[in-house]
């Protein structure tokens, strides 16, 4: 699993729509050069950028959530040579990896509250521990809140 390190920021904004990033401080106007966290179209923006980076490869060899990326592969060898297909594809595109945040060769891995391995895809135990653990509703808005609860791992 990789983890692109400050995903966002290493999307530069046009200059043209800069002045729509605008803030104003004590100290006067500023306005972006990188893309922000909090802009309404940000998440849209990073995910067809990284559809971009990765053209041909998502869904075939490797996925990609936002800024995490897995790869994926029947063997070692296999997963080697498509890593190394997934790193040029980024290293191409003038991306940064998170080093500390990424790990290769692994069997089994957490991503979005999941366990994920080679028998399929699990709830985290210990994101299901909050299920088991949520006190017993007592009334129509603690209910909402279970049901909220619940419904992700539908």
């Amino acid at each position: 699993m990789m983890d692109l390190k400050s995903g966002y920021w290493q999307i530069e904004v046009d200059e043209k729509d800069r002045e729509k990033t605008a803030f104003v401080t004590s100290d006067g106007l500023y306005e972006f050069k990188v893309m922000p966290f909090g802009l309404c179209n940000a998440p849209a923006t990073f995910e067809r950028m990284m559809d971009t980076v990765l053209r041909g490869l998502k869904w075939n060899i490797c996925l990609c959530y936002l800024d995490d990326i897995i790869v994926y592969a029947p063997n070692f060898q296999e997963h080697k040579r498509r890593l190394r297909k997934v790193l040029k594809c980024i290293q191409e595109a003038g991306l940064t990896l998170n080093s500390n945040k990424c790990s290769f060769g692994k069997k089994k891995l957490t991503i979005l509250g999941h366990l994920v391995d080679e028998h399929g895809i699990y709830p985290d135990p210990q994101k299901t521990a909050a299920v088991t653990k949520f006190p017993v509703p007592e009334n129509v808005s603690d209910v909402r809140s279970f049901l909220g609860l619940c419904s992700y791992y539908r």
